[in-house]
């Protein structure tokens, strides 16, 4: 008897099962995956209404990755090429602004040395010991006035009385511009004349190549990326 009466409640349930509207689970089921997602969606528009578009980007993401599919994801979606351009453009500038040290050293009694310096993208071998960073360093110093020069870490420059570099920005025609190697071995490093022309060519472009003659023979060729420069921090150069 216990038997049958088990087989009986195991067919009701069966059949109850049997009776659900799939519809109506599908709906259930679509309902809360949009209630799920709905908190991401509204973090979304709050982000872009507030133009923080790396967030705005962020929330975008995890919409597709864990709502896909959502009314709320298809909504995010519509603008995300242009969010996510934005965002990258964000991220790219906090990068080269990054590439940028800034030094404030006092000189005596005579004031304060202020200096802006960037290595270069890339190593580069001047002499055959293998490749190093070339930095361009521009500088106000108190009693020396402003002045523009690269530094090498090894080899040197080749400029006997007086040379030529030629600097690219952004890719444009070279320019000759005047340079010196000053007679000292405190540091190897070679000036560029015209320090203020070479200032507002970093300061407007994005990258900035300059190729300089070196004594292992030929030239080299440094790239910077100085789309980061910050003006203010050399007041007067501007």
């Amino acid at each position: 008897m216990k038997k049958y009466a088990a087989l009986m409640i195991a067919a009701g349930l069966l059949g109850a099962c049997k009776g659900e509207d799939p519809q109506a689970a599908a709906a259930a089921q679509a309902a809360a995956k949009e209630q799920a997602a709905a908190p991401v969606l509204q973090q979304y528009e709050s982000a872009v209404a507030s133009q923080n578009w790396e967030l705005a980007k962020a929330q975008a993401d995890l919409l597709q990755w864990q709502h896909k599919g959502t009314r709320a994801a298809a909504k995010a979606e519509e603008n995300y090429d242009e969010i996510k351009a934005k965002a990258d453009a964000i991220k790219e500038d906090r990068r080269l602004v990054g590439l940028w040290s800034y030094d404030n050293v006092a000189v005596g009694k005579k004031g304060t040395q202020k200096t802006a310096s960037i290595y270069s993208k890339e190593r580069v071998d001047v002499d055959g010991s293998g490749a190093k960073p070339v930095r361009l360093i521009f500088r106000d110093h108190p009693e020396w006035g402003k002045s523009a020069y690269l530094v090498l870490q090894s080899g040197d420059f080749r400029c006997p009385g007086g040379c030529k570099v030629q600097v690219k920005a952004d890719g444009a025609a070279a320019k000759p511009m005047a340079a010196t190697r000053p007679d000292t071995d405190e540091a190897i490093a070679m000036f560029v004349e015209d320090e203020r022309a070479l200032w507002r060519i970093a300061r407007k472009a994005k990258s900035v190549s300059i190729e300089f003659p070196v004594k292992a023979g030929g030239t080299r060729t440094a790239v910077f990326e100085t789309g980061g420069l910050d003006g203010a921090r050399l007041p007067g150069w501007d």
